[in-house]
């Protein structure tokens, strides 16, 4: 049997790295994110984590050391936030060009100026393009059980991929919630030694990094583009057997709630989802069919889950917490792109921008939102229609 904890959205993806036997953490503090690296550090005091924790001068030095024990062959983990998760972003690429599995816990909180600490998911997805496996968790428990599964994904031979998991600052980090926590016979069962693409242990000569030539470096690139396609599949796998032992499996890269009956679709990412499917349940006892479609994994793209899903649904209403300025919302974007690959005629589809810089956005909101949307539809709007909705009802 495992253990059940009540745990901070933090403190679970600390547990988490305990429990894969990461071996070494590298930290910096930043909030909200601090509170991870230091119950780490208390479980390597207690005795009850066997690791190495390093404590280094900045964000940039932080994932700079866990690549350097990665590639030397060691599990490892570390955490970070906003501004540090930018100074990061050197050694994020560096990570995924050269292949190394590693996890990353990312405590979302608004990217500067003007300073914020109130979260949406700027900083999160803006590594979209970086090579990276990237998930965000709704809850505590599935903040624990996805970064367990992406050291399992990470190194899996057909990814090799560094993998990052996401959890809105304050309303996950600081909130407490029960977590079941796996035996921990079972999770090494499951999860295995490390494994990785090669080692450089110093017993024999070995280049990383170097110059190389336009072709060659193509070819690095189209690697990392088949393991991602790879990791579609993977992802899935990973969530199946994960839940043999711990019961809980999500859907693998998407969760779908509502959606067997659904005539309208409303698509989400990370916690807010919770008060979406709130809104998305008072809305169907009132006759409306729609059902919630969660984004678990934005990176690879879950092209051909959503495809399945929303194929034959006459409106879809995307909810972005991120705006690629100048764009659109960034899920948004992916979505329509991905669809209009797959089949050119097109439901009606809205996408709303909101809750930018921690404006919080209830289930009141959603309630609204998603109803005026499916009432437009209903009345023949066809339209697709993208608008940033603000607090102060300004629609830009």
């Amino acid at each position: 049997m495992g253990l059940k904890l009540v745990l901070t959205g933090n403190h679970a993806l600390a547990y988490a790295a305990k429990v894969a036997r990461a071996e070494v953490i590298a930290a910096y503090p930043i909030t909200p994110q601090s509170p991870v690296v230091e119950k780490i550090s208390e479980l390597i005091e207690a005795g009850i984590m066997d690791a190495k924790l390093i404590n280094v001068e900045s964000e940039h030095s932080a994932l700079a050391a866990c690549f350097g024990a990665a590639v030397a062959g060691t599990r490892v983990f570390t955490a970070t936030s906003s501004q540090g998760l930018l100074y990061m972003y050197e050694w994020i690429h560096w990570a995924s060009r050269a292949r190394i599995p590693m996890v990353l816990g990312v405590v979302s909180r608004t990217i500067n100026t003007p300073w914020n600490i109130w979260p949406d998911h700027s900083d999160f997805v803006v590594n979209r393009d970086t090579g990276w496996i990237m998930g965000y968790a709704m809850d505590n428990q599935e903040a624990f059980d996805m970064t367990l599964q992406c050291f399992k994904i990470s190194e899996d031979p057909r990814v090799f991929l560094p993998c990052m998991v996401g959890i809105e600052g304050f309303i996950l980090s600081h909130a407490s919630m029960p977590v079941e926590i796996p035996d921990q016979d079972a999770v090494d069962s499951w999860l295995g030694p490390r494994r990785q693409p090669y080692v450089i242990d110093g017993s024999e000569p070995f280049a990383l990094g170097g110059l190389s030539m336009p072709l060659e470096t193509e070819e690095v690139f189209v690697g990392i583009q088949l393991a991602m396609k790879e990791a579609v599949n993977v992802i899935r796998e990973v969530d199946k057997e994960y839940g043999k032992i711990s019961g809980r499996s999500y859907g693998g890269l998407i969760q779908c709630l509502y959606c067997e009956d659904a005539d309208y679709h409303a698509v989400s990412m990370g916690a807010w989802s919770g008060d979406l499917i709130e809104a998305v349940e008072e809305l169907r006892r009132e006759g409306y069919k729609i059902g919630v479609v969660r984004i678990r994994f934005m990176r690879p793209w879950p092209e051909e889950d959503l495809f399945k899903v929303l194929r034959g649904s006459k409106g879809i209403l995307v909810y972005d917490r991120a705006l690629s300025f100048g764009a659109y919302g960034v899920l948004f974007t992916d979505l329509v792109t991905g669809l209009a690959l797959r089949n050119p005629d097109l439901p009606p589809i809205w996408n709303i921008v909101a809750g930018i810089g921690g404006v919080d956005i209830t289930s009141s909101d959603f309630y609204r939102l998603t109803k005026e949307f499916v009432e437009n539809v209903e009345r023949g709007d066809t339209r697709i229609k993208h608008y940033w909705i603000t607090k102060k009802g300004l629609r830009v």
